[in-house]
């Protein structure tokens, strides 16, 4: 998995970049061909603890920033919102063709995308953010167009 790991810091420039997205805003895009299982992006920023999510939440919501935050496990965050790369683009989908998985390289644990079947030049990469369930008045609409939407992210 390292050496996947380290390949991937040295392709993933070449394989995919940030495009305006029929689902929101801007989004991931493949450049070339991705197999199924291809290690396609890291979601990178910088690690903070998760308890300190709500509060920069509401300092960039209050600046007008754009929120990009992926939970590793149940104490740490990746933060992609300043120091991030061209991961945090990644459009959520119901039927996504992408996944992510927190893998272990040298002590450090990193979330990585990987492609759920094979990804054709030109498509968007999409994943399911697994948001939590919440009630009727928090919840957040679906625009990710698949058959299967369940028309919220939450």
């Amino acid at each position: 998995m390292a050496m996947r790991f380290r390949h991937l810091e040295r392709t993933s420039k070449e394989a995919v970049g940030v495009y305006r997205s029929a689902i929101h805003g801007r989004g991931l895009f493949c450049k070339r061909n991705i197999e199924s299982g291809e290690m396609v992006i890291e979601y990178a920023g910088i690690v903070i603890r998760a308890v300190l999510t709500d509060k920069r939440e509401k300092y960039y919501d209050g600046k007008g920033i754009g929120c990009y935050m992926f939970r590793i496990d149940d104490f740490d965050v990746v933060d992609a919102t300043m120091h991030g790369n061209a991961a945090r683009f990644i459009n959520h989908s119901c039927e996504p063709n992408c996944y992510s998985r927190v893998i272990n390289v040298e002590g450090r644990k990193h979330i990585v995308i990987f492609a759920l079947r094979k990804i054709y030049r030109g498509e968007e990469l999409t994943y399911d953010y697994k948001f939590p369930i919440e009630d009727a008045s928090n919840k957040l609409g679906c625009n990710c167009g698949a058959r299967r939407c369940r028309r919220f992210l939450n």
